[in-house]
C-alpha cells in the first residue's frame, strides 16, 4: 500500500518490520534444518543425498517445539537483563533532575507537549558525540546520551537529538531494533556452535572420518550445502538488522522536526555529530540504535544508517531546513597550551575564528533565531546559529 503523509509512514514501516522480524524466526528454523542434515551426515556417512534430506526435514519437525522454545528462552532473557548488559557496555548511569537540570528539563518538556510518557535519562562519559534510546516497554525505555553531545550541542540542538530518540520510542522502533539484534544473535550463535563443532569433529571435507572410514560423496555434498544454508542465514539476519534501522532514521528526523518545530536545530545537531559518534566500548548492536553509526561496511553495503548528507538533503526538501555543511569543531586545547598559571581556561586570542567576534562568534546574529544566549554545560565550546556565546 502507498504511503502518505509521516503516520502512514510510519504505520507501513511497522508493517514491514512486523514481516521482517517472522522471516527471522524462520532463520532459526533453517539453523535447525542445517544441523539436523550434519547430525544425519555424523550418524551415517553412507546414504544418499535425497535421504539425508528427508532425515532432516523429518528431524525438523520434531524440534520445531524445541527450537521455538529455545527462541523464546532467549528472547525473554533479553526482555528483562537487555539494558543491565548495555549499561555494562556503555558505562551509561541513569540521572535525575538535580544531577542534570538542564538535558532532564529539555526530554520533560518535549514529553509534556506531546503528552508523551517520560523516559529513563541516563549519561554515559564520552568524549564522542551520540545518543540512543533503548527499551522494550514503558518501565524500561531509556534515552542515553554521551558528555561530549551535551558539551558541543546547545540546547536547541540536544531537544532535536531528545526528539529523534523520542520518534524511536513513539513509532516502536526500540523494540523492533531490540528484537531484531536478539534473534539475529541467535542465529549467529548457532551458526558458531555449527561451524565450531564441524571443524573440531573427524568429519572433513575429505570424506574421511576420524576413525579413516570413507564417507561417500554425498556426505560432503550435504555438509557445503549445511554450512552455506548456516551462511546465508547469518547474512540475511544481519541484512534485517540494518534494513530495520536505516530506514527508519528518516522517520526519526522527521519526527523531531514535528516534535520541536526547528528543522535547522536537527540540521545543526546532524553536521555536528558527523564522523564525532564513534563510541570505542560499544557493540555493533548498541551502535545500530545511535543517532548516528560512523562504522561503514564494504562499499556501505553494510551501514546500518543512511548519510548525514542524505538526511540533511531530506531535512532541507522537505522540511525547508538550512544547511551549513559540514562543521569543523574546535580542538580541545593540548597539555599545556591555553591555560593559566591557576589551571583554570585561559581567553581565546582575538581573531576571526575566536569565541568573542567573527562569522561564529559569540553575539546573536540580527536573524537569528534565539535571541539570547544559551545557558548550560558547554555553552562556550562550540558557538552556533542559536544566539551562543
Amino acid at each position: 500500500m502507498a504511503a502518505y503523509g509521516l503516520y502512514t509512514h510510519i504505520a507501513s514501516n511497522k508493517t514491514r518490520s512486523v514481516l521482517l522480524l517472522a522471516g527471522l524466526f524462520l532463520l532459526v528454523y533453517v539453523m535447525v534444518f542445517a544441523g539436523a542434515l550434519v547430525g544425519e551426515v555424523f550418524a551415517d556417512g553412507g546414504r544418499a543425498v535425497s535421504d539425508y534430506f528427508h532425515l532432516a526435514l523429518r528431524d525438523l519437525i520434531v524440534a520445531l517445539p524445541v527450537a521455538t522454545i529455545g527462541a523464546a528462552i532467549w528472547i525473554v532473557i533479553a526482555y528483562f537483563f537487555h539494558q543491565s548488559i548495555i549499561d555494562a557496555v556503555t558505562g551509561g548511569h541513569e540521572v535525575t533532575r538535580q544531577e542534570e537540570p538542564r538535558l532532564y528539563n529539555l526530554l520533560e518538556n518535549l514529553c509534556i507537549s506531546r503528552g508523551i510518557p517520560m523516559p529513563k535519562l541516563k549519561i554515559m562519559q564520552s568524549e564522542s558525540l551520540n545518543a540512543f534510546a533503548s527499551g522494550l516497554n514503558r518501565r524500561q525505555y531509556a534515552i542515553t546520551v554521551t558528555t561530549g553531545l551535551l558539551d558541543a550541542l546547545d540546547d536547541h540542538e540536544i531537544e532535536a537529538v531528545l526528539g529523534h530518540e523520542l520518534t524511536h520510542i513513539r513509532n516502536g522502533d526500540v523494540q523492533l531494533m531490540v528484537i531484531a539484534v536478539v534473534i539475529a544473535g541467535v542465529v549467529g550463535f548457532f551458526a558458531e556452535l555449527f561451524f565450531r563443532i564441524y571443524f573440531n569433529s573427524g568429519v572433513r571435507f575429505s570424506g574421511r572420518s576420524s576413525n579413516g572410514d570413507r564417507k561417500g560423496g554425498g556426505a560432503i555434498l550435504v555438509i557445503i550445502l549445511a554450512a552455506a544454508l548456516l551462511a546465508l542465514a547469518w547474512l540475511l539476519s544481519q541484512v534485517v538488522r540494518f534494513a530495520l534501522s536505516r530506514s527508519r532514521e528518516f522517520l526519526a528526523d522527521a519526527g523531531s522536526v514535528e516534535l520541536t518545530k526547528n528543522p535547522d536545530a536537527m540540521i545543526w545537531a546532524l553536521r555536528k555529530i558527523e564522523g564525532r559518534g564513534e563510541l570505542p566500548r560499544a557493540t555493533s548492536a548498541i551502535m545500530e540504535m545511535c543517532v548516528d553509526n560512523p562504522r561503514r561496511g564494504f562499499a556501505d553495503l553494510f551501514a546500518t544508517h543512511p548519510s548525514v548528507e542524505a538526511r540533511v538533503r531530506a531535512l532541507v526538501q522537505y522540511a525547508g531546513g538550512h544547511d551549513p555543511g559540514p562543521l569543523a569543531l574546535p580542538e580541545p586545547p593540548q597539555e599545556g597550551e591555553g591555560y593559566g598559571d591557576d589551571g583554570t581556561a585561559a581567553p581565546p586570542p582575538d581573531g576571526p575564528w575566536s569565541a568573542q567576534q567573527g562569522p561564529w562568534g559569540g553575539k546573536t546574529p540580527p536573524d537569528g533565531p534565539s535571541g539570547g544566549t544559551t545557558p548550560g554545560r558547554g555553552a562556550d565550546i562550540i558557538p552556533g546559529p542559536w544566539g551562543r556565546r
